[in-house]
């Protein structure tokens, strides 16, 4: 029988963290480790030992982390899996050139995943986008999203990522409108426009923990894969 595999889920205090929290707890192939956020404050109903991110080298030993946090915590978190050999899962958006750089370094190193979404339709409205932007190539193309209030980073990740799916398929960006309002999870829509028509390819999520099943199956899929940067759509369509 294989043995459960060990997490450590940083940024645990955090909405993702708090929904991967307890969603591992039923999936009896996985065994959480230890939590990190940035105090490393006891968070309520949670059992496994929580650390503060300047204490990451105290944590137990862990064979993939998964990150939903900020920026600024990114950094170190990767060290630490690479001076320990273990996977990376992250979903930290607003990261820098030179942490992407970094990124990609660490995936000759260790298994790295990263994703600005880790909803499957999201996966898929990305492929749809990238074939509708190579087909309308003349047409005008816009990305609209809306999130919650809290959200920081505009546009969010995963409307640059459609974006660049657009890009791509017909060598050019598309606009960008981001919204912010009340508790909205998460909404994107990728518009072609063209004379006396209109296309939308449109994507929402209702609850947050399509998001963080997708981070552990994304998690499941990368064990016992070799070093490099893979990408949820590889893990996704080739299984």
């Amino acid at each position: 029988m294989t043995d459960p595999l060990r997490v450590l889920i940083h940024g645990a205090s955090g909405r993702m963290g708090l929904a991967l929290l307890r969603l591992a707890r039923e999936n009896p192939a996985l065994s959480v480790v230890a939590a990190v956020s940035h105090s490393g404050r006891a968070i309520d109903g949670v059992a496994v030992p929580v650390f503060a991110s300047a204490d990451l080298a105290r944590c137990p030993a862990f064979d993939i982390a998964i990150d939903f946090s900020l920026p600024e915590g990114f950094d170190s978190l990767l060290a630490a899996c690479v001076v320990r050999g273990a996977a990376l899962v992250s979903g930290t958006t607003g990261l820098s050139d030179g942490q992407r750089e970094t990124l990609d370094a660490a995936g000759q190193v260790i298994p790295v995943l990263w994703a600005s979404n880790f909803s499957l339709g999201v996966v898929v409205l990305e492929e749809l986008s990238r074939r509708a932007a190579r087909a309308l190539s003349g047409w005008d193309a816009d990305v609209i999203e809306a999130h919650h209030i809290h959200k920081k980073d505009a546009p969010s990740g995963t409307a640059l990522t459609l974006g660049a799916a657009v890009a791509d398929g017909r060598g050019s960006p598309p606009h960008y409108a981001s919204l912010r309002a009340g508790d909205i999870v998460g909404e994107h829509t990728v518009q072609f426009s063209g004379p006396g028509e209109r296309i939308e390819l449109t994507h929402r999520a209702t609850n947050r923990d399509i998001f963080a099943r997708g981070a552990l199956s994304a998690a499941a899929h990368l064990r016992g894969r070799a070093a490099g940067n893979y990408r949820l759509a590889d893990l996704i369509f080739a299984s």
